[in-house]
């Protein structure tokens, strides 16, 4: 018998969008998702940050949030993450400083230094609206912690003066900050700072020991936190038979390779838009190589997984992508084999 401990579940949703579904169905789909899992007893559920994408729905994570926040009672529902160079740090602050005033002790902002876009679309955030200097990521991150804090932030004038600054006026609780990534200078940034860590593992799994160990080495105990916390993402389709699960993973395996050898992007394919389109040598040994790396398996075959790879990194939490498709004859409002994952994997 297998006796490792099982980790905590949570959920980071791409709002996926497939052949024929409109962005309505494809945010109701997540929205059922959501319920499900806090009525699973999930630890928490957080919204990807991504732009112009045809297959992905998730591009303003405190709207998302705000709509989880109404539909479910006790998960926690946060941001994975924002992708701070594409906001004014202030408009961050106040944001999730009025989530956390509307669900108060649930509200995760999770953030990230990476565009979450193309270049294109990147020039066209910093050129339309109000952003920040990547290069002030650091300030910025302690920026909006001091904002959110019942007290507030005070800025000194050049006169001399103090002006002080709240992101909501009368703030009793306050959002966790987490700071997401996949490399040393996130990992650094966030024992630097004293701030729990989320490796991306479901985007790069490459380093993650070492970048795991640098956090952990390297953590400055903060007023917050006194330990350093973490835990790991990791794209994951379970399904009652061995077959379906495979089945189920092969229309994002094929996004994914597309996406990484520069090819066109559209919507997600369905299973059997999956099965019967071809990709190139080069683009099936790519899917293999996810598939290796991803938990696509029957419930006890994963279940058993999840809990090996927390002990292995030593995490109490493992955060799903559920990335399973749907087949053409399932509803457009729906994911259903995104809910069998949580499902089966929650037990």
């Amino acid at each position: 018998m297998n006796d490792v401990p099982a980790p905590s579940l949570s959920v980071l949703d791409l709002v996926p969008v497939r052949t024929g579904q409109s962005s309505a169905q494809a945010l109701e789909s997540s929205m059922t998702l959501v319920r499900r899992a806090d009525a699973l007893g999930l630890t928490r559920y957080w919204f990807a940050e991504h732009h112009n994408m045809p297959a992905v729905a998730a591009s303003t994570p405190p709207v998302m949030i705000a709509a989880a926040a109404a539909r479910t009672e006790r998960i926690r529902v946060g941001s994975g993450g924002v992708m701070l160079p594409n906001h004014a740090p202030l408009v961050v602050a106040e944001q999730f400083a009025a989530l956390e005033a509307l669900a108060p002790g649930r509200i995760d902002l999770g953030i990230g230094r990476a565009p979450g876009s193309d270049p294109v679309v990147t020039a066209l955030l910093r050129s339309s609206g109000p952003t920040s200097d990547v290069d002030r990521f650091p300030e910025h991150l302690r920026n909006i912690l001091a904002l959110m804090e019942p007290d507030g932030a005070r800025l000194r004038l050049t006169d001399g003066q103090t002006y002080d600054v709240n992101a909501t006026p009368a703030a009793t609780t306050t959002p966790t900050l987490w700071l997401l990534g996949s490399s040393d200078y996130s990992a650094r940034l966030a024992a630097e700072l004293g701030l729990p860590y989320v490796f991306a593992n479901h985007f790069s799994g490459a380093g993650i020991d070492q970048v795991l160990a640098l956090y952990r080495d390297g953590y400055r105990p903060s007023e917050t936190q006194q330990r350093p916390r973490t835990f790991l993402t990791l794209n994951a389709v379970v399904a009652p038979t061995a077959e379906e699960a495979r089945e189920r993973a092969l229309p994002q395996l094929r996004a994914m390779a597309r996406l990484r050898t520069g090819r066109p992007m559209g919507t997600a394919e369905t299973v059997e838009e999956a099965l019967t389109a071809p990709l190139d040598g080069l683009g099936e040994q790519m899917v293999e190589d996810m598939r290796s790396r991803w938990l696509v398996g029957t419930p006890d075959e994963a279940r058993a997984e999840v809990a090996r790879l927390a002990a292995r990194h030593g995490v109490d939490e493992v955060m799903i992508v559920p990335v399973a498709g749907s087949y053409a004859s399932e509803p457009l409002d729906a994911t259903p084999g995104r809910v069998q994952t949580l499902e089966l994997l929650a037990g």
